[in-house]
């Protein structure tokens, strides 16, 4: 049983995917080919954002929309703690201090609570809150709206990492096209993923657009050798473009088909452990399935239970940021981060994809269902 089958969706669309690598190959622009641009422009029709950018991975991505956005020492970049480590680990190079934040037990994203308290606790410490950096973690969208209006009260900018979240809605808009900026990730096991590494940020200004554009070859001007700010080389590769041009063309149809997987398992194991909930007026691209254990329930018992019954889970994530050697001497909201230590040791997820059939994950229903009786 794989947790994430990349080969069934790779077997439905590989004519497809052979042609295109084909076409690379018969070319021979390798880097900056002409798919490459052919993605940009079907992703950001895809997501309703007027500028998408291709870069080398999602990492780069965070890291060249700050610097498009003119990060710098003394400034305060809040983050959700809960998190893979690359939504924080772009700021402290730029001299900038990364500030953690809570996050919601039934969403796993950022608290606008904890939010407000942490702004004030960075003023006190003689730091400019300069942008808030929220993810739609396992594929749900943050709460926009209300991150966006504490945003403009203080001035801040906000840049969406959508990195397992790319595509999904927040009451009317998609993922991609909200934020100041947004960015994304492209690694194999991501939504929309690729077979190596690959990134790209969104933008609906045209200024941070040519700045990216600018900084992700190396910060190029008018002349191939007249570079005019020092930047990266965070290039897609075209073949990487190509195969992703044939993914992104039946994403939609896996968006909907992760829905039909995630329904059946909040209705096969809702009452074993505690299933995600997503806001009616939300859609999520179900990243992960992530589940919590009730009170009393042994997660890691548990889990290997269910690995004697051929059944994979993975943590996401086992310790915090604010928990983790390099991270645990930045500030933080004072109230304490409870909600992100909690879920760290009740989490884990279940085999999610697109081409899970119901036979299969009847199988892992059972085996769930089994194992917490």
């Amino acid at each position: 049983m794989q947790f994430i089958d990349l080969a069934a969706q790779q077997s439905r669309i590989k004519p497809k995917l052979d042609a295109r690598i084909q076409a690379v190959l018969s070319h021979g622009n390798y880097i900056m080919g002409p798919e490459v641009r052919e993605l940009e422009s079907g992703l950001a029709q895809f997501c309703g954002a007027p500028h998408a950018l291709s870069c080398a991975n999602g990492t780069d991505a965070l890291q060249l929309a700050l610097m498009a956005l003119g990060v710098g020492p003394g400034d305060a970049v809040f983050c959700p703690t809960f998190t893979f480590a690359s939504t924080a680990e772009v700021v402290p190079p730029f001299g900038a201090t990364p500030v953690m934040v809570d996050v919601h037990a039934a969403s796993f994203n950022m608290d606008v609570a904890s939010l407000k308290r942490a702004i004030v606790h960075a003023k006190a410490l003689g730091l400019r809150p300069a942008g808030v950096i929220p993810v739609d973690l396992f594929g749900l969208p943050a709460d926009y709206d209300a991150i966006e209006a504490i945003a403009a009260e203080e001035g801040m900018w906000v840049i969406g990492d959508s990195a397992q979240g790319f595509g999904a809605t927040y009451r009317g808009r998609v993922t991609g096209s909200i934020g100041t900026m947004a960015t994304t990730s492209f690694f194999p096991a991501k939504p929309l993923g690729c077979y190596g590494d690959g990134g790209a940020l969104f933008t609906a200004d045209d200024e941070l657009a040519a700045l990216v554009q600018s900084y992700r070859v190396h910060g190029k001007g008018s002349h191939k050798y007249d570079n005019e700010r020092i930047g990266l080389n965070s290039r897609l590769d075209t073949l990487q473009a190509a195969i992703l041009i044939e993914k992104l063309a039946i994403y939609p149809d896996e968006i909907a088909a992760r829905q039909v997987v995630a329904q059946r398992y909040a209705e096969g194991i809702g009452d074993a452990l505690i299933t995600p909930t997503v806001p009616d007026d939300c859609q999520s691209v179900w990243a992960q399935y992530t589940v919590r254990t009730r009170p009393g329930q042994d997660r890691d018992g548990i889990m290997a239970a269910l690995k004697d019954h051929g059944v994979p889970t993975v943590v996401y994530y086992p310790r915090p940021l604010h928990q983790q050697t390099a991270y645990k001497a930045f500030p933080s909201d004072p109230a304490g981060l409870p909600v992100a230590e909690d879920l760290a040791q009740g989490v884990f997820s279940l085999p999610m994809h697109p081409y899970l059939d119901e036979e299969t994950q009847g199988r892992i229903v059972e085996a769930v269902r089994a194992v917490t009786r």
